[in-house]
């Protein structure tokens, strides 16, 4: 099977820099944050910038939306992490992850993700390590729990399974935790990859997870848990194609396929039950981010997902149906 995906149409005012993340959300909005220090709201269907925070001095590095795509988490190259209603256009929550407090040890968050459940987000970054932290208005960014990886290598990127119940993080060595949050302790580790692992994917029934790593493989890791606590299958499929560092990864909401993209300025479709690229789109590019439309897609089509990159783009792309 080979699918086509035809670009849509571009968001109509570019990033001045990089855009580091994209993510297209249940409101059908989509939402980017560049190295110029800013973070835009966008109409999927017009490509207009609905909302926009005035930019910060420093580039935005990270970026999580709740599941109903009423909430933006997002943070900067030093650590401050913010909280965005997207319905009011207001910062709920504002935390300097770098600021040292009352004596406890600080360290700058790099990578954020929002609880879906809502309460509380992780973040990672130098130490290796995992803090969750409130989501609340009134104590945002107060430290609840340290989660430790027994590995003091940078945390690249964390992310919470769909359902809430763990938050895996990858290290700049190629590892990945996955750790449960009802018990606050590390689950599984991974060491499946030989390089950096730059993004982190789950399906949405929580049962698979996608690396992104910059030794050019995706790794697909079936992370199902026994009742027994006994860890899955783990690693399942690599998936091969990529001739330079995979950036980004995602999953399509139905679990059939995964697109990525790459510093080979290409991303590639992958049909998850095949093990295999089913599509390969050019960019102009390095593509720093990749994220699907989360509806189901039209019958007889593979869906939609937006991309962004060193152009300082975003860019719409959707399926030409069945080749």
């Amino acid at each position: 099977m080979s699918l086509a995906f035809l670009h849509a149409h571009d968001g109509a005012e570019p990033h001045s820099d990089a855009v580091w993340a994209v993510s297209w959300t249940a409101a059908d909005t989509v939402l980017s944050v560049s190295a110029d220090g800013s973070i835009k709201q966008w109409d999927s269907i017009s490509g207009q910038v609905s909302r926009a925070r005035p930019p910060h001095t420093l580039g935005l590095v990270s970026l999580s939306v709740d599941p109903t795509g009423k909430f933006a988490l997002y943070n900067t190259l030093e650590g401050l992490t913010c909280l965005w209603d997207l319905e009011d256009g207001e910062v709920k929550g504002s935390f300097e992850s770098y600021a040292r407090s009352g004596g406890e040890s600080t360290e700058p968050s790099w990578s954020v993700s929002l609880n879906p459940r809502g309460g509380t987000y992780a973040s990672t970054g130098g130490s290796g390590n995992v803090t969750i932290h409130s989501a609340e208005p009134g104590s945002f960014g107060e430290r609840r729990a340290t989660l430790t990886s027994g590995r003091s290598k940078f945390g690249m990127f964390c992310k919470h399974s769909p359902d809430g119940a763990r938050v895996a993080m990858s290290s700049e060595a190629g590892q990945i935790y996955i750790f449960d949050l009802a018990s606050n302790s590390l689950q599984t580790t991974y060491s499946s990859h030989a390089m950096a692992v730059r993004s982190l994917a789950w399906s949405e029934d929580s049962n698979l997870l996608l690396s992104a790593s910059e030794d050019k493989r995706l790794i697909l890791h079936d992370v199902r848990v026994s009742p027994s606590g006994k860890p899955g299958s783990g690693a399942v499929a690599t998936l091969s194609g990529h001739s330079s560092w995979v950036l980004s990864t995602d999953i399509s909401l139905d679990g059939r396929l995964a697109v990525s993209g790459s510093a080979d300025k290409t991303m590639k479709v992958w049909d998850i039950g095949a093990r295999a690229a089913v599509s390969t789109v050019q960019d102009n590019g390095e593509v720093w981010s990749v994220s699907w439309r989360p509806k189901p897609p039209a019958h007889g089509t593979a869906g939609a997902f937006v991309s962004g990159g060193e152009e300082g783009v975003v860019k719409w792309w959707r399926s030409a149906g069945a080749g």
